[in-house]
């Protein structure tokens, strides 16, 4: 009897001596193989020292280049133009009947070849006087030829230098064929004694993201008309995904000849200004020191802005501060008061 109890102790033992050892393997199981635990990386913005000051793009360098502005033809029979692609700023008004003319102004980046290059006005000279620009044009009307003798801007014109720093393209008629290249705007400007570097910087303000823009009445088309034919009807689709505006006249995309990219926008601003014809050619008077309404187009919503006339330089203004803009570039339309923004600007949501 004792030895069958002895041998069934045994067993007891050797049994809990199992289970023992299965506990300690699962313990060290456990040891050895702890849950993972996933970790949400979270990548901090990269801030770049300095900012452009046309486009509030930051940049690894600090850009020291003088504004450059550029009349440039829209004929047409000027189209495509090239450079335009890579102007901070470009400015839209009308020259004469509903013809425009751009201004374009480079200080971020100038490209290899800008044109075709057109005549002056007086108000462009206004605006280049305003931004401290050295102005490049291809002939004048009488009033700013006056103001170009008077040097009230450092300027280079083609009416000077026609064949030395403007070249004629052979692929298009005068006068949509004037062309002037990054090598021989600045060797124009060491020709008349042209500094070329900033001296003002505008008062303009950026948003520090895209997201920071997205409060306003959504709208993703934009257009307006100048005149009563299509040739001068100019488009703005709002692309999501990219966050900017293509631009098409006449329903044809707004491209670069040079390198055939698109001209993209981070804002599309109209300002309405008084217009006054004073010619028998349909030149034109606008006045920029008033100040007035103006429309605001970024992050697909559009805003109810004024403008003001800050030191020479046109500034969106929202609740009398400049109003922020996306980083990027910038279309500017100048709107005659007579018919107004109401009439020439229309957009859908």
């Amino acid at each position: 009897m004792f030895k069958k109890w002895g041998f069934l102790g045994v067993i007891c033992l050797l049994l809990m001596a199992c289970s023992n050892e299965e506990e300690v393997k699962e313990e060290v199981k456990s040891v050895e193989e702890p849950l993972e635990e996933t970790v949400d990386v979270v990548e901090e913005p990269v801030v770049l020292p300095f900012t452009a000051p046309f486009t509030g793009v930051g940049s690894e360098i600090e850009l020291t280049q003088r504004p450059i502005l550029v009349t440039i033809n829209n004929h047409p029979l000027a189209r495509p133009q090239s450079g335009i692609s890579q102007a901070d700023i470009v400015y839209e008004m009308l020259a004469e009947g509903n013809v425009t003319r751009f201004l374009a102004l480079y200080q971020s980046s100038i490209p290899e070849t800008i044109g075709p290059v057109r005549s002056a006005r007086d108000y462009f000279i206004d605006i280049a006087k305003g931004l401290n620009a050295f102005y490049i044009a291809h002939g004048y009307s009488p009033d700013a030829q006056k103001m170009l003798n008077a040097k009230v801007v450092d300027n280079i014109n083609g009416m000077q230098y026609d064949g030395i720093l403007f070249k004629r393209s052979k692929d298009r008629k005068a006068p949509h064929n004037s062309y002037i290249s990054n090598e021989n705007i600045f060797a124009g400007a060491e020709r008349v004694g042209a500094p070329m570097k900033i001296d003002k910087v505008p008062t303009f303000s950026f948003y520090e993201t895209l997201e920071g823009a997205k409060i306003g009445n959504p709208v993703t088309n934009v257009s307006i008309r100048y005149g009563s034919g299509s040739s001068f009807e100019n488009e703005y689709t709002y692309i999501p995904e990219e966050g900017l505006y293509e631009r098409k006249t006449a329903g044809i995309l707004t491209i670069d000849k040079e390198t055939d990219e698109p001209v993209k926008l981070s804002n599309v601003i109209f300002m309405e200004m008084p217009h006054k014809t004073i010619d028998n050619a349909g030149r034109q008077q606008i006045t920029l020191t008033g100040g007035g309404n103006a429309y605001l187009f970024q992050a697909g919503v559009m805003k109810v802005i004024e403008w003001e006339n800050v030191d020479g330089v046109l500034v969106p203004m929202e609740n009398g501060v400049p109003a922020k803009l996306v980083q990027g570039k910038t279309w500017i339309s100048f709107v005659p008061m007579k018919p107004g923004l109401e009439s020439m600007v229309n957009f859908l949501p």
